[in-house]
C-alpha cells in the first residue's frame, strides 16, 4: 500500500489538513469590505486548488513585497498535527491574488537535495565511483516496493552495468506494515558485514513478502526475518555471534534517523527513488526510469547504454528471483 503524505502541492496537502479565515491584520475591522476580502481570499483558493471545507484556512499579515503594487501574504493550511504555509500576492487594489514561486538559479537544486542524503556505511551494489547514484527509500514489506526492486533488479542494473550505483535508505512505513522496521534492522545487521549479504536479503524479501506476513503472529514474522539473515549469515561467511547480537539488539536508531532524512525531503511514501536527487514516487515503470538514467548520465557527461529493448517489440521485462528462492 502506499501512503502518501506529500505537501508539495494544494491537492496533496488537503488529504490530511482541518475551516475558516482569518481577516488580514492590515485591513481594518471597521473597514465594511475586511470580512468580504477575506471571504473573497478563501474562496479563491479553495476553489482553484480544490481545498475541502475540512481544511482549515489562515490568512496572515499583509506587508510589502519586492512587487510594485502588490503586497504579500501568508496562507495557512492547517489541522492539529500538520501545517504547511504558501506565500500570495495581493495587488494594492485587491482585486488580484498571485502565487508566486521564487527561484533561487545560484544553485542546483538536484545537487542540492543529493548534499541532504547520508550515503556513508550503506551497502552499494553496482559501481560505488558511478557519477549516477540512485537512492531508492524502502520499505521491505511494502508491495509497490516489491515491483519496483524487480525492475531494478536484475532488469535495468544488469543494463546500466558500471555505469550507475544503487543505494537503498530505510523508510518503513510501521504504521501499516508490521514487520518492516525488524526487516530493516536485520538488514542493516548483514550489511553492516557484507553488502553482497545485504542484497541477497533484500532480494529475497522482495520476492517473499507473503512467506513472512504468513507467519501467525508478530514474533513469529519476526523469528522468521531473524532466520532469513541467520541463512544469508552463513551463505557469506559473517561474523555469526556479531550477527546474532545485532539482531537480538534491535537498535532502530539508524533506520529512524533514515526515516526522518526521507521526511526532510518530502518522502511520504514508498518506495521513493532520488537519480542524481531526481525525486520519482512509485512503483515507476522501467521506460520512465530509463529515461530519468539516460539523462542524469548525459548531464553527467557519460554515454547511456544501448538499449536493446527498443528494438525488441516482442521482448518481455525480467523480474528478479531472490537467492533464497
Amino acid at each position: 500500500m502506499i501512503v502518501r503524505r506529500s505537501l508539495a502541492t494544494f491537492t496533496l496537502i488537503v488529504a490530511c489538513l482541518g475551516c475558516s479565515a482569518q481577516m488580514p491584520p492590515s485591513v481594518s475591522p471597521s473597514d465594511p469590505t475586511a470580512a468580504d476580502l477575506s471571504t473573497l481570499i478563501e474562496r479563491q483558493v479553495r476553489a482553484h486548488y480544490s481545498v475541502p471545507p475540512d481544511v482549515k484556512v489562515s490568512l496572515g499579515p499583509l506587508h510589502s513585497s519586492e512587487f510594485a503594487d502588490f503586497d504579500a501574504l501568508t496562507v495557512t493550511f492547517s489541522s492539529s498535527n500538520k501545517k504547511q504555509e504558501f506565500d500570495f500576492l495581493l495587488s494594492h487594489d485587491h482585486k488580484t491574488l498571485m502565487r508566486v514561486t521564487k527561484m533561487d538559479l545560484s544553485s542546483d537544486p538536484y545537487a542540492d537535495t543529493m548534499k541532504k542524503i547520508d550515503l556513508a556505511g550503506r551497502p552499494v551494489r553496482g559501481n560505488k565511483d558511478a557519477k549516477v547514484k540512485v537512492v531508492n527509500y524502502d520499505d521491505f514489506e511494502c508491495p509497490f516496493c516489491s515491483r519496483l526492486h524487480n525492475t531494478l533488479f536484475p532488469e535495468l542494473f544488469k543494463e546500466y552495468g558500471d555505469k550507475v550505483s544503487f543505494v537503498y535508505k530505510n523508510y518503513p512505513l510501521e504504521e501499516i506494515h508490521p514487520w518492516a522496521v525488524h526487516a530493516a534492522v536485520d538488514a542493516d545487521c548483514l550489511g553492516a558485514q557484507s553488502g553482497d549479504a545485504y542484497w541477497d536479503y533484500a532480494d529475497y524479501l522482495h520476492s517473499n513478502q507473503s512467506s513472512i506476513s504468513g507467519q501467525k503472529g508478530h514474533d513469529a514474522q519476526n523469528a522468521e526475518l531473524d532466520r532469513l539473515a541467520s541463512i544469508q549469515s552463513q551463505r557469506h561467511n559473517l561474523d555469526a555471534s556479531k550477527l546474532q547480537a545485532c539482531l537480538k539488539a534491535q537498535d532502530d536508531k539508524a533506520v529512524r534517523l533514515s526515516m526522518k532524512e526521507g521526511e526532510s525531503l518530502g518522502v511520504d511514501a514508498t518506495p521513493a527513488m532520488f537519480i542524481n536527487g531526481q525525486k520519482m514516487d512509485g512503483a515507476v515503470p522501467a521506460d520512465e526510469i530509463r529515461q530519468a538514467l539516460d539523462m542524469a548520465l548525459k548531464q553527467a557527461g557519460v554515454q547511456p547504454p544501448a538499449h536493446k529493448h527498443e528494438n525488441n517489440k516482442n521482448g518481455k521485462n525480467s523480474s528478479a528471483n531472490g537467492p533464497g528462492k
